[in-house]
């Protein structure tokens, strides 16, 4: 007789909020298969599970995914887990679930928590139409012109991830890409440090205000759909010397370093760091002669 697939969410910080139905199904499958092997046993461990384990990731779930709906097929219980929150939402699970369909298994997914609705419920922004967009591409013209696509239009609240120090870089080319819209940002949510910071993209991306933004640490950005009354599209473009002179007022501070500070400068000029970086070059060169 086949097995079972079973899709289960685990806390996205607080080990409270795994529910009893994910704590038993983690004790009675045969086997898990974990985004990170070391993360979900500590896990299991915190809850005295002893079911062992194997690795299901982005860099293997193509070659491995095959091999474990084979074994679903020859009766194996099986869960698969990613590192927090539910699996295939922005994280591994979307492959292994559209192969079990076609091989006809039977699927239950065990619900719990999720980044993106805690934030959502959280946000104040409206909830009875929304857009998740994922991770926004790293680099920084690609990225402009991603987010000009994805929210250049339409309606209902945007909700994107954001990795570790990428936030800054984020909110500027939003403010370039889409005018001044209202943005909540959910930092760390359920940890110890968890934080929410609201405002206007032309607030937020201060230079005074992006300093008490967190640098470290996964955000959840929500976007409304409005605009700010009477703003324009987008920012007035800064000359040269406006770039340089900001730069030298954000690094006269001795904590932030120069990647740092081309960061902040960017997001707050609406550039690129690759653009800031220029600037500043060839400001210096021009004060050398």
């Amino acid at each position: 007789m086949p097995g079972s697939l079973f899709l289960v969410a685990t806390p996205i910080g607080n080990l409270e909020d795994i529910t009893l139905r994910a704590l038993r199904v983690l004790k009675q499958v045969d086997l898990i298969a974990a985004e990170d092997t070391r993360r979900t046993g500590h896990l299991l461990a915190h809850f005295g599970i002893t079911t062992r384990t194997t690795s299901l990731h982005e860099h293997n779930e193509k070659g491995r995914v095959p091999a474990l709906v084979q074994q679903v097929r020859d009766g194996l219980q099986l869960a698969v887990v990613t590192d927090a929150g539910m699996p295939s939402v922005s994280d591994p699970g979307y492959l292994i679930v559209r192969q079990a369909i076609d091989a006809g298994l039977k699927i239950e997914v065990v619900p719990g928590v999720s980044a993106l609705t805690t934030a959502l419920t959280g946000s104040g922004l409206p909830t009875d139409e929304f857009r998740f967009l994922g991770f926004a591409p790293s680099r920084a013209g690609e990225r402009k012109r991603w987010l000009a696509e994805k929210l250049g239009s339409g309606s209902g609240t945007a909700v994107l991830f954001e990795a570790p120090g990428r936030l800054i870089g984020l909110l500027g080319d939003l403010a370039a890409s889409c005018g001044d819209r209202y943005v909540v940002i959910a930092h760390e949510l359920t940890k110890l440090h968890e934080s929410w910071h609201r405002g206007w993209l032309s607030d937020l991306t201060r230079e005074d205000a992006m300093t008490s933004l967190p640098s470290r640490g996964e955000f959840v950005v929500l976007v409304s759909a409005q605009k700010k009354a009477g703003a324009a599209d987008a920012p007035a473009p800064h000359s040269d010397a406006e770039v340089a002179a900001l730069f030298e007022k954000v690094t006269a501070d001795p904590q932030v370093k120069r990647r740092e500070a081309i960061n902040r400068v960017a997001a707050a000029c609406s550039l690129s760091s690759k653009a800031v970086y220029a600037i500043i070059e060839r400001t210096k060169a021009i004060s050398i002669k």
